[in-house]
């Protein structure tokens, strides 16, 4: 841990966006600020300055300016951004549709898994959300109405949530494949005036018809006035497929594109976007995210802590129910080319995302630490493979990133390649801590807090600690904190969510440690935290060493009741036709002691054929907690594989008489 394993060259640092931005503040304040922790330092300390400073360097396009930057009270959650202020989302990821330089230069490169690809520049992307723009408008919708989409992470999403917030209306959306009521319990919330589904879809080689489940879906959403189905991978696809009250149409007969789209001003916290809690615990919280804190925490993330512009094309491998879609698609404010792909990241073969990177030059290409962990896995050298000739930055999310996988990205990728680990969440639809191109990377670390993040680690007592694991808060109010739950007008479920463990103070849910350098690692969920013997271990820390056992694909954790105590469970999924003996036991169990503490170390070990995991690739320790201790699993429509639960009963194992 530690290790440099990545340092930028000072020319890279004097032509990054971000250093580019510390000697603006220095020239604008008469400052002499020397490098990015005294900028970090300035940004929180001086709060409305940094981020006024952040819409100027961005060029945020004002309908009305603001009155004042910032108005809050004592304690969060209770702030006012930008008070006055009127603006557009859509309408800065548009804005090169009329320059002369860029309207004509690629904006979308859609790609399905069976080779497909659909292309739009700027120019072309406009006259798509105008089109659909006037139709939404003639079927009434407008400023407050819901929007939910079901669909596949392509070019007419992108489309069809511009078109929607273009307008004021909120945006929310979720993949194809969540089940009928992990639909359900998300958009029966939110109660959406218009819905928009795909009648089918491809992964994994699979052809997926979703005919039967829409139409259990409309039956539950009697607010209903206008459903539009994009019969995608079912071109047969007729309206007389869908029964329910409200109109339907179909994508290619319900507007024709053309025109130049319009844009409503809307004040800065006015909502944006609707996401979701997971759901494997209750009902999904509807968390509102505002239009302005979205788009000034992104155009800071993508713009000084990525150094995205015009010239990048930008990937993220994601579902339309991740976040990181969100995230994804704001890229083009920066003018970068998006590449939005649609099927599994495996198929055909564990290459497939890397064929992309040559065949789309990609520079910036996003995935999760588990698929990076499965490239290795299986062996693959993209080095030696695959060009990459134009990939400068990779970036990985959802899940700590290992130290072994760090040292695979620069043994088996790239050395000159800026590695980038961050972390923050749905909650607030971007990072409390992420990359930095003017700082080292270091093995095991995230490089550092996010501008305008006051971001510490605090101990159960509430004092900030260096070098010690403890709960990742944040202390000082940021323009993308949500505004809310949907239907919770008194803000009590929101409260109790992020500020009840230290009132005032914005709790994430994540153990973490905060280093001597100032990169942060991310040691799990708080939620998921193990406690033999009273001492909280995360589970990222076992996870850590399984990733070296070469036997072993993946891992979950647990903490097991056990005899008044708790005790370490690890269950593993080994290769095809491996065997958990005791030898293989046997290592495990010193590997994770060698490199962590004896109270890491697993009192069982299980095999399991199946590890049960979210939509969006995470894997669910409380469900699988809960199922051990013989407590029921709500929502498992949230889940990918909810069959994989079953692996985990009544396990004999685990059982005293074992």
């Amino acid at each position: 841990m530690n290790e440099v394993l990545w340092r930028p060259t000072e020319a890279q640092i004097q032509a990054s966006p971000m250093d580019a931005f510390r000697r603006q503040i220095n020239r604008h304040h008469g400052l002499h600020l020397d490098d990015y922790h005294a900028l970090h330092r300035w940004s929180i300390e001086q709060r409305e300055a940094f981020w006024q400073a952040l819409a100027d360097t961005f060029e945020v396009c004002w309908h009305q300016p603001p009155r004042h930057v910032l108005d809050e009270g004592p304690l969060m959650p209770d702030a006012r951004w930008f008070s006055g202020a009127t603006l557009n989302f859509a309408e800065h990821l548009l804005r090169y549709r009329d320059d002369r330089h860029r309207k004509d230069h690629c904006a979308v490169v859609s790609l399905r898994e069976d080779g497909s690809r659909f292309t739009l520049s700027h120019a072309e992307l406009a006259a798509q959300v105008a089109g659909l723009q006037r139709r939404f408008k003639a079927i009434g919708i407008g400023v407050g109405d819901r929007v939910a989409a079901c669909l596949p992470n392509t070019w007419q999403t992108l489309v069809a949530m511009l078109a929607c917030t273009s307008l004021g209306a909120v945006w929310s959306c979720s993949s194809p494949e969540f089940g009928t009521h992990g639909i359900v319990d998300r958009f029966g919330q939110i109660e959406p005036k218009l819905l928009i589904v795909c009648a089918g879809y491809h992964y994994a080689g699979k052809d997926i018809d979703q005919t039967d489940k829409i139409n259990e879906v409309l039956a539950q959403l009697p607010h209903l006035e206008q459903v539009l189905v994009l019969p995608y991978t079912r071109p047969q696809t007729q309206t007389a497929d869908f029964h329910c009250t409200a109109n339907v149409s179909l994508w290619d007969d319900f507007y024709r594109p053309g025109g130049t789209p319009a844009f409503t001003p809307l004040p800065f916290d006015h909502p944006l976007y609707i996401l979701y809690s997971s759901g494997t615990t209750g009902v999904p919280k509807c968390i509102v995210h505002s239009a302005g804190g979205v788009l000034l925490q992104h155009l800071k993330e993508h713009g000084l802590h990525n150094s995205l512009g015009p010239e990048d094309t930008l990937f993220y491998y994601t579902t339309c129910g991740w976040m990181m879609w969100n995230w994804l698609v704001s890229g083009l404010a920066l003018g970068a080319t998006l590449v939005l792909y649609d099927g599994s990241p495996l198929y055909p073969d564990a290459g497939r995302l890397l064929d992309v990177i040559d065949s789309e030059s990609i520079s910036v290409f996003g995935t999760s630490a588990k698929y990076l962990a499965a490239l290795e896995h299986e062996g693959l050298q993209p080095r030696l493979s695959h060009r990459l000739e134009r990939l400068r930055l990779l970036l990985s999310t959802g899940s700590p990133l290992s130290p072994q996988s760090y040292d695979y990205v620069y043994r088996e990728f790239k050395h000159d390649l800026h590695l980038v680990s961050m972390s923050g969440g749905t909650d607030i639809v971007s990072c409390f801590v992420i990359g930095n191109p003017t700082l080292p990377v270091r093995r095991g670390e995230i490089q550092c807090k996010g501008l305008g993040m006051a971001v510490e680690v605090w101990d159960d007592e509430g004092h900030p600690v260096i070098g010690e694991k403890g709960e990742l808060v944040c202390t000082r109010h940021f323009p993308a904190m949500p505004l809310g739950f949907w239907n919770d007008p008194q803000g009590k479920r929101f409260k109790a969510a992020y500020f009840s463990q230290f009132p005032g103070v914005w709790a994430q849910g994540d153990y973490a440690e905060e280093t001597a350098s100032g990169g942060i690692i991310i040691h799990g969920r708080s939620d998921a935290v193990l406690n033999p013997g009273g001492v909280r271990i995360g589970t990222a820390e076992i996870y850590r060493q399984i990733e070296t056992i070469d036997e072993v694909l993946e891992s979950v954790a647990i903490g097991q009741q056990w005899r008044g105590d708790v005790r370490v469970v690890l269950f593993v999924r080994l290769r095809d036709g491996l065997v958990l003996d005791e030898a293989l036991q046997t290592r495990i169990r010193r590997t994770i002691r060698a490199n962590t503490t004896p109270r890491h170390v697993p009192a069982v070990i299980v095999a399991v054929s199946d590890i049960p995991r979210t939509i969006s690739g995470k894997i669910v320790e409380l469900a699988v907690r809960n199922v051990v201790h013989g407590q029921p699993v709500k929502n498992t429509d949230a889940l990918a594989n909810p069959e994989a639960l079953e692996h985990f009963r009544d396990r004999t194992e685990l059982r005293d008489e074992a």
